[in-house]
């Protein structure tokens, strides 16, 4: 399982939101490079980079931010916010971005998924985005009618490479994971889950560990730049669980 620090993009900084919105901005960094080399410094294997400016128009605007990081950094990251074509995925991939996620466009457009899926097959993250149990578009500030148990139907047979399951309610509040939520999504969802949303200290990277194997990584954003959270400690925890799973 992975830990994926987040970076989130605005106007170039590194900031954080409060339940996504985007009037309640934290900003951390005027250094978005400096940041993805610290994280990956402590030890990270794989990043996780928003540009929220772009989840809100529908148009990428830190493209060469994030080309800026690749260049510097040797390990893969994921990139997420305004991807609504296969144009954008293709520019992103060619760049060295490893996997895009994608939101808002998947729930309304489903042959531009399917479409994108059979392009560029397990590079495709779908981006599950809830708020009070259904789910949230266009840089979550609609809710839809739609269920995530209706976004996994309609997404099951396509070659995606996973979900990124996040509870708004308590990203960037640092009041814990919605651990039944998310206990559900495993339950329920055909791919990988990559948890995200509320992660604030060690026992929460422990309890999203013991959902089990579907779970493939878990997103940590504010945690880690308010310090209640040591990212190589939680390396080392989860590091030490998958051991304990081998010797076994």
């Amino acid at each position: 399982m992975l830990l994926i620090p987040a970076i989130d993009l605005k106007d170039g900084k590194c900031v954080r939101l409060r339940q996504g919105e985007m009037d309640q901005v934290t900003r951390y960094s005027d250094d978005p490079v400096g940041m993805a080399e610290h994280w990956q410094s402590l030890g990270a294997r794989y990043l996780h980079v928003v540009d929220l400016d772009g989840a809100v128009t529908g148009t990428p605007k830190h493209l060469a931010h994030i080309e800026a990081i690749i260049k510097r950094l040797s390990i893969p990251l994921q990139v997420g916010g305004g991807i609504r074509n296969t144009s954008t995925i293709h520019d992103y991939l060619s760049c060295g971005v490893d996997r895009v996620v994608v939101g808002t466009a998947a729930l309304q457009d489903s042959e531009f998924l399917a479409a994108a899926a059979d392009l560029f097959p397990h590079k495709i993250l779908v981006g599950i985005d809830v708020k009070q149990g259904l789910v949230a578009v266009h840089g979550w500030k609609t809710v839809s009618t739609l269920t995530p148990r209706q976004v996994f139907e309609a997404v099951k047979d396509l070659p995606l490479g996973g979900v990124v399951f996040t509870d708004i309610s308590r990203d960037g509040m640092l009041a814990g994971p919605n651990i039944s939520a998310l206990r559900e999504a495993v339950e329920i969802s055909p791919f990988p889950v990559i948890a995200s949303g509320g992660v604030t200290v060690l026992k929460d990277v422990q309890t999203i560990q013991e959902l089990g194997g579907r779970i493939s990584g878990i997103i940590i954003g504010k945690a880690l730049y308010e310090g209640t959270l040591d990212l190589k400690v939680a390396l080392a925890l989860v590091a030490s669980a998958g051991d304990a799973r081998t010797s076994c």
